[in-house]
C-alpha cells in the first residue's frame, strides 16, 4: 500500500518558504521524519519489535510552490509505503502492511511537526505572529524588494494592480459545490492530511497521483479573457466555500508566475528512507535491471539457460531518451514529423554559431540578410631600415 501525506503550511510562511531554499529544506526535513518515525511507532506495537530502528520505510516527496487560485502556498505531498520492511529469520527485508492511520495518529504527527517548525523559526530569528514579508531585517527582502513584493502578494492572494489592488481576488463561488470536512489534524497552522491511499501495484493509478503530483502551476484551457479585459481562471474542482473561479489582471497573472518559479539549484523532488539514491538498503528493496527483467519473463515461459542467453542478446536500451520524445511527452508536439505531408523530418544543418543563426534565418525569411562579412587578409611582410 502506498498512503498519500500532504502538509499544508501557514499563509504567513509561504512567501518566506518560496524564497529561503535552506529553511524549506528544513521545514521538509521535519515533516517527512515525523511521518517515518509515525509509521516505525506504529509498527513497533503491530509487530512487537524491540527498537523502532529495525523497521525501514520510505517514500518521495513532490515540492509544489502553488494552489488552485494560483497563489504562492509552498506545501508538500509525501508518498510513503503504507507499511514498513522488517528482517524475517533469513536476513532478508520483508514488508509489513500497516493499518490505516488514525485521525489521533494524524494528529500526532501534525503536533510534532509544528513544534519542530516552530522552532526552526525561532532559529531563523522568525515569529508566526508577525508579518514575516515585512521584515526589513530581511537579507532577501533589502536585496529584491520588488520580487519580495510580488511573492508576498501572490502568498497572500491580493491583487497588485487595477482598481482592486491591495484586495482578494475576485473569486465566483456556487453554494452547491460546498463540500464536506474531510478527516484531517491542524495544529498551529500545520495542516497534515493522509486519507488517501492505494495499492502499490495499481501502476495506471500510481501514474496518475505522480502525474497529478508534478503538475504545472497553470492549465491555459481553463484560462479564458472577459470582455472587461481581465482574466478568468476556472478551477478543476470547487473549493470547500464553492469557490470555482478567479478573476485576475494580465499583470497579476504575471506577477503570480513569476513568484511559482522555484529559486534555482533546488530540488523539487525529494526521495527519502528506503528511496534515498544513498541509502544502504536500497538495493534490497528496489529492484534491479535484471530484476525487473525476470518479473516481465515469468521462469515457466523460458529456462533458466534461455533467459541467460536472452538477457545477453538483448540490445541495451538508452539511458537518455531523444530531445523530440521529450517534447512530445510533454507538449504532446511531434518536431519531427512534416505539418504538411505527415512525413519524418531529417536533420540538415545544427547551428549554434550567432552568425549562423542568423543566415538559416535570413534563408528561411524569417531575419533580414545579415550583411556581407569582410573578408580576412594576411598582413605584408614587415620591413625594417637597419
Amino acid at each position: 500500500m502506498v498512503r498519500q501525506w500532504v502538509c499544508s503550511l501557514p499563509w504567513k510562511l509561504r512567501s518566506l518558504l518560496g524564497y529561503d531554499k535552506a529553511l524549506c529544506a528544513q521545514v521538509l526535513a521535519a515533516f517527512t521524519q515525523e511521518v517515518q518515525r509515525s509509521l516505525r511507532h506504529r509498527a513497533k506495537k503491530m509487530l512487537d519489535l524491540s527498537s523502532m530502528s529495525e523497521a525501514h520505510t520510505g517514500g518521495v516527496t513532490f515540492i509544489q510552490r502553488f494552489d488552485s487560485a494560483l497563489r504562492l502556498n509552498v506545501h508538500f505531498h509525501s508518498l510513503f509505503l503504507d507499511g514498513v520492511f522488517v528482517r524475517d529469520e533469513a536476513g532478508a527485508l520483508e514488508f509489513h502492511e500497516l493499518d490505516e492511520p488514525s485521525p489521533e495518529q494524524v494528529a500526532e504527527v501534525a503536533e510534532r511537526t509544528a513544534k519542530r517548525v516552530i522552532k526552526l523559526l525561532e532559529m531563523a530569528g522568525k515569529h508566526l505572529d508577525s508579518e514575516l514579508h515585512d521584515d526589513e531585517t530581511d537579507e532577501f527582502v533589502m536585496r529584491q524588494p520588488a520580487l519580495a513584493s510580488l511573492y508576498a502578494a501572490a502568498a497572500r492572494g491580493v491583487d497588485l494592480s487595477g482598481d482592486r489592488a491591495g484586495q482578494p481576488t475576485m473569486r465566483f463561488i456556487q453554494q452547491d459545490n460546498v463540500a464536506k470536512k474531510e478527516p484531517h489534524a491542524v495544529v498551529g497552522g500545520i495542516n497534515i492530511h493522509a486519507a488517501v491511499g492505494f495499492d502499490a501495484r495499481d501502476k495506471p493509478r500510481m501514474e496518475r497521483m505522480c502525474r497529478y503530483l508534478a503538475r504545472p502551476p497553470i492549465a491555459q484551457h481553463r484560462l479564458t479573457r472577459r470582455p472587461d479585459g481581465s482574466l478568468r481562471y476556472d478551477m478543476k474542482k470547487a473549493w470547500r466555500d464553492g469557490t470555482h473561479a478567479i478573476v485576475l489582471q494580465p499583470l497579476d497573472l504575471i506577477a503570480r508566475l513569476c513568484a511559482m518559479i522555484p529559486p534555482p539549484r533546488f530540488n523539487m523532488i525529494r526521495f527519502h528512507g528506503l528511496f534515498a539514491p544513498n541509502a544502504k538498503l536500497r538495493s534490497e528493496v528496489v529492484p534491479q535491471k535484471e530484476q525487473r527483467k525476470l518479473a516481465e519473463h515469468s521462469a515457466g515461459e523460458l529456462g533458466d539457460a534461455e533467459q541467460t542467453h536472452f538477457f545477453e542478446d538483448e540490445p541495451a536500451k538508452p539511458k537518455r531518451r531523444p530531445w523530440a520524445w521529450l517534447l512530445k511527452k510533454v507538449f504532446l508536439v511531434d518536431v519531427t514529423e512534416c505539418p504538411d505531408c505527415g512525413g519524418r523530418m531529417k536533420w540538415l544543418e545544427v547551428c549554434t554559431e550567432r552568425r549562423d543563426i542568423h543566415r538559416v534565418l535570413s534563408a528561411s525569411g524569417l531575419a533580414p540578410r545579415a550583411p556581407p562579412e569582410v573578408g580576412w587578409a594576411p598582413l605584408g611582410q614587415l620591413r625594417f631600415s637597419f
